[in-house]
């Protein structure tokens, strides 16, 4: 599970890890596997289950009825997903695979019924849902005061983050693979494929960030981390004069 330390209570850590072992104690039906662009969940219908994703990458996704669409949340391994529908009957957007996925999944009213028992579970769903929200938030910023380059920014960033998060000790969060086309980068951005190519080129030739053949390769952290800055939601680490103050 990817936790974002400088956000979330400490003192939560140890109830997130119980629950995380409570929801995978569920999840007794051998994993299923969807292929990418297939809808794991279809807009609009009953959906009766919650999910975990254990490889691959995943997208809700709203479609509007003139075929436009926007990406709202992008699902990295690790993530659970769908626990909406425990409180929700019928699913106001789709849950799109984004490349070959692996996923368990446990029926809503069984996750419902530890869920009321057990309070580290509670304590992991409901932070699964603060998160989601947390992210919608930065898109809304993002959406309406970002500009490009930092929109792009902001999103390589935390994918990378979030990835070192999913598997500690793995292989350099400087260097993973994005099943996103440029279009779908876009959708979830809110930007045309032209724009997207324009700053990721950019970028490539500033030596700060590549994107090749669905590949990311960060060149520059500090540079790509100045450029997503303003968009970001962790707050800064105090100075030592005013940590000093604060303590005196």
């Amino acid at each position: 599970m990817s936790l974002y330390s400088r956000l979330h209570r400490p003192e939560l850590t140890a109830s997130l890890a119980l629950g995380d072992a409570a929801f995978d104690a569920l999840l007794t039906d051998p994993p299923r596997v969807f292929r990418a662009g297939t809808a794991i969940v279809a807009q609009g219908e009953r959906h009766d289950y919650v999910y975990r994703l254990r490889t691959g990458w995943v997208a809700r996704i709203r479609e509007l009825t003139d075929g436009r669409s926007q990406y709202l949340l992008v699902f990295l391994p690790g993530d659970i997903f769908g626990v909406k529908s425990m409180f929700v009957l019928h699913q106001p957007d789709a849950v799109v695979a984004l490349s070959d996925v692996t996923v368990d999944r446990v029926e809503y009213q069984r996750l419902k019924a530890a869920f009321d028992g057990n309070p580290d579970l509670a304590t992991r769903c409901a932070w699964q849902i603060t998160e989601e929200e947390r992210r919608l938030h930065n898109w809304v910023v993002s959406l309406g005061q970002g500009s490009a380059e930092e929109r792009i920014a902001y999103v390589l960033r935390e994918f990378s983050e979030r990835l070192a998060g999913s598997d500690p000790g793995g292989k350099s969060v400087r260097e993973f693979a994005m099943p996103l086309t440029q279009e779908q980068l876009g959708n979830v951005l809110g930007l045309t494929p032209v724009h997207v190519n324009r700053v990721l080129r950019r970028l490539r030739q500033e030596e700060i960030v590549s994107v090749r053949n669905r590949m990311v390769r960060i060149v520059n952290p500090e540079a790509l981390e100045r450029i997503a800055r303003p968009l970001q939601d962790a707050p800064v680490e105090p100075r030592e004069a005013e940590v000093a103050e604060v303590a005196g």
